[in-house]
């Protein structure tokens, strides 16, 4: 898969994540791996300098947590990170039916 394709969705991707509860970035990883059956991969490079991005624009906030003994840093959605989302998601979705649309296939603009 070109990588370029994830340009720009993959902070609409981490913000889904979170969106089912608090969760750290191994989880986070771990479960956009398993939601895309193993086509996105996300590496510690793009993953982290993402969530504090995220963090920064307050649509994420952070918490450490020790649990087991293994101290690590939980991300939860904000209100203004689920209103982001939302819009995040109406936009991908036109994206995608205008380019299937275009491609000739169903779902695309009518």
């Amino acid at each position: 898969m070109d990588s370029r394709l994830l340009t720009g969705t993959l902070e609409m991707m981490i913000l889904e994540v979170v969106s089912g509860g608090p969760t750290y970035g191994y989880a986070i990883s771990q479960e956009v791996a398993g939601r895309s059956n193993g086509l996105f991969e996300l590496k510690e490079g793009s993953l982290y300098p993402a969530l504090h991005r995220l963090a920064r624009r307050k649509l994420l906030s952070a918490n450490w947590r020790e649990i087991d003994g293994r101290r690590r840093k939980y991300y939860r959605v904000t209100a203004a990170g689920a209103k982001e989302l939302a819009a995040r998601k109406q936009e991908w979705r036109q994206f995608a039916a205008g380019v299937s649309g275009v491609l000739g296939e169903a779902g695309g603009l009518a």
